[in-house]
């Protein structure tokens, strides 16, 4: 389980040291995810003072708006924190160059980066930390020289798997002999200590962060979160053709119950609001779509909402229409009733996960 476990005088000083905590230099075993729209510089700093590992989204960023996120995180905490990365991006090396003359403790990936990539941050002394969905995909990068991996089981929110945390993250640990951070379907301190038990050295969350007063999410968007049972998470592959998990709303519902020639209406009327938001042109979007597709068998229109997938998202956590948005989401909001701040939340798993701790059964 953990290496070390330190009780000061109070809940707030008890922590516990795994891997995880010793490769990053942080508190806690707990890392907020980087999510697009959402973990922006004022949630990943608040999520770094409070001895979790911050990580700033930068999909959505262009090359400047990252280095001037990288430079409000700083101003905000001197504690570590990491910049999450897509390594199939164009400007992937540009961002890169951005990190390293920041000084980012961490640099972590939706997608595998390659192994010229992971050397080049390494050698530049960042961890690097993908974040994987399947066994062979942490063999690989492990072999391939990652410091760690954060796996996702099919719980999580957004693009995901259909395999349990529960079943893959203890195959992961078997797997390779790095840190593994166990994701999807944490929330609380007995999640930590059972993450632990399969042998992580730690969590991380992301739906359980978004819903923190921290988070810059509009408080309506925050309630249609709170309001949602376990059944209102739903998977669906009618937005852009890949399994993504997110609250159902009357988009999905429409999506899902459309026809092809209703379905690709409705992409176009989208797309065209979309388009002048983020200044793409028609060519640009079914481009993008079309390097989204992956070798799957995608309708056109899902290779046009696969383009805008991110400002479907940002439709919802930025803007706050949940009518022209998606909300990607985990299962746990199911589970989730309150809007506490990051260092409330870290402190409150810590202090859950000492009680679980201390009520554990020992060894006759």
């Amino acid at each position: 389980m953990s290496d070390d476990v330190n009780e000061g005088k109070g809940d707030d000083a008890f922590t516990l040291s795994t891997p995880l905590t010793k490769l990053i230099g942080i508190r806690h075993p707990i890392v907020q995810t980087g999510m697009g729209w959402v973990a922006g510089p004022r949630l990943v700093s608040a999520s770094a003072n409070a001895g979790a590992l911050g990580i700033l989204a930068s999909a959505t960023m262009t090359v400047d708006q990252l280095r001037s996120a990288v430079r409000e995180v700083k101003s905000r905490t001197d504690q570590p924190f990491g910049v999450n990365l897509r390594a199939d991006a164009g400007d992937a090396r540009e961002r890169v160059k951005v990190i390293v003359a920041e000084g980012v403790k961490v640099a972590s990936f939706a997608l595998a980066p390659s192994r010229e990539l992971i050397a080049e941050l390494k050698d530049a002394g960042v961890v690097v930390i993908p974040s994987i969905g399947a066994r062979r995909h942490a063999e690989k990068v492990a072999a391939w020289g990652a410091d760690a991996v954060i796996v996702q089981g099919g719980e999580g929110g957004g693009h995901t798997g259909d395999v349990a945390t529960s079943v893959l993250l203890p195959q992961v640990v078997d797997a390779v002999d790095i840190p593994v951070v166990g994701a999807g379907g944490f929330h609380d301190g007995r999640g930590l200590v059972a993450a632990l038990a399969y042998g992580a050295a730690g969590v991380a969350m992301g739906t359980r962060f978004l819903l923190t007063s921290d988070s810059t999410v509009p408080d309506a968007v925050k309630a249609k979160y709170l309001a949602a049972s376990v059944k209102d998470v739903t998977v669906t592959t009618a937005v852009d053709g890949l399994p993504h998990r997110m609250l159902r709303t009357e988009l999905v519902t429409s999506l899902e119950g459309a026809g092809r020639s209703r379905a690709l209406l409705q992409a176009v009327r989208r797309a065209a609001g979309f388009r002048k938001l983020s200044g793409l042109t028609w060519s640009q979007m079914v481009r993008d779509g079309l390097a989204m597709k992956h070798g799957k068998d995608l309708t056109w229109s899902q290779v046009l909402l696969a383009a805008n997938t991110p400002m479907l998202l940002k439709a919802s956590m930025v803007e706050g229409r949940t009518d022209l948005g998606v909300m990607a989401s985990g299962q746990v909001a199911g589970l989730i009733e309150d809007l506490p701040s990051c260092e409330e939340l870290v402190g409150r798993v810590m202090t859950e996960a000492r009680h679980v701790l201390g009520t554990l059964p020992t060894p006759g």
